[in-house]
């Protein structure tokens, strides 16, 4: 037997292809799987396309977790209900890996003491792509050299928050490695909002279009030079494999892991 493995938000984009790296690894096992739109009721397999699994995709996350006996949780959902269902998690039991965006370093100390409380361990990782980490290494070393840096994500137009959870993530290592930032002032912004947010000092600019993925670019600036660090994902199967190291290093941790950096040897 394999490690016991639930999917939660298995019916959406992201859901869907975790489904599909579980099921390729013969050191996992698919017992559950939760949805909360069309699907409900429905054969994994069939709305994967495959032939049928003979399990049914789910509506409530506690009772599947209690009754198919997850050890590790795997949530692609949405940032509203994702702290609510981190609470779930704990309270039954499991670990969690959570790539759903919305989390933020300032919440890691109350999930922390959740998870503590409950013994269990949990890895939340805005982006799960190798490629995205090695980016946030790179800028964070960048960050020590040039005075200005602003960051501009792209994502398909279906994505319900911005800025990304990465680029959040980005910001807040790249200001740390950095002391301090401070943007670029601009005395007459003829359209409102034309400079983008700002966190950290850091302006962050968010791109929603048809025809994209996850796109990162981070744009350093000093005297006489720039430096521009990107990265892509041009299909959602570049995450599979940092979801997949999540599930099965999950239960050796030591309470919460934010990002996934925590747990490659880089």
């Amino acid at each position: 037997m394999g490690i016991r493995v639930l999917v939660s938000g298995a019916n959406g984009r992201m859901g869907r292809e975790v489904v599909k790296g579980i099921l390729a690894d013969p050191d996992l096992d698919l017992v559950g799987a939760v949805g909360h739109e069309n699907g409900i009721g429905q054969d994994v397999g069939v709305l994967l396309g495959r032939e049928p699994l003979g399990l049914e995709l789910a509506a409530d996350l506690g009772s599947t977790i209690s009754r198919t006996g997850a050890e590790v949780v795997v949530d692609f959902t949405r940032p509203a209900v994702v702290k609510k269902n981190l609470e779930t998690i704990a309270k039954r039991g499991a670990h969690a890996v959570i790539g759903t965006t919305g989390i933020t370093e300032a919440d890691i100390p109350e999930i922390a003491a959740l998870y503590r409380e409950y013994g269990v361990n949990a890895v939340i990782a805005p982006n799960f792509a190798v490629g995205a980490v090695l980016l946030l290494k790179f800028a964070a070393q960048a960050a020590r050299f040039f005075p200005q840096v602003e960051i501009i994500e792209t994502h398909h137009d279906q994505k319900l928050d911005a800025p990304s959870g990465t680029a959040i993530k980005y910001a807040e290592a790249i200001a740390r490695a950095a002391g301090s930032v401070t943007p670029a002032a601009t005395k007459v912004e003829k359209v409102p909002g034309v400079r983008g947010g700002e966190l950290a000092g850091i302006k962050i600019h968010s791109l929603r279009l048809p025809g994209f993925v996850a796109h990162h670019t981070i744009v350093f600036g000093g005297l006489g030079q720039s430096l521009t660090l990107r990265h892509d994902s041009i299909s959602r199967e570049s995450f599979i494999p940092g979801v997949i190291l999540a599930v099965k290093k999950v239960s050796n941790l030591d309470g919460v892991v934010y990002g996934l950096e925590n747990l490659l040897d880089i």
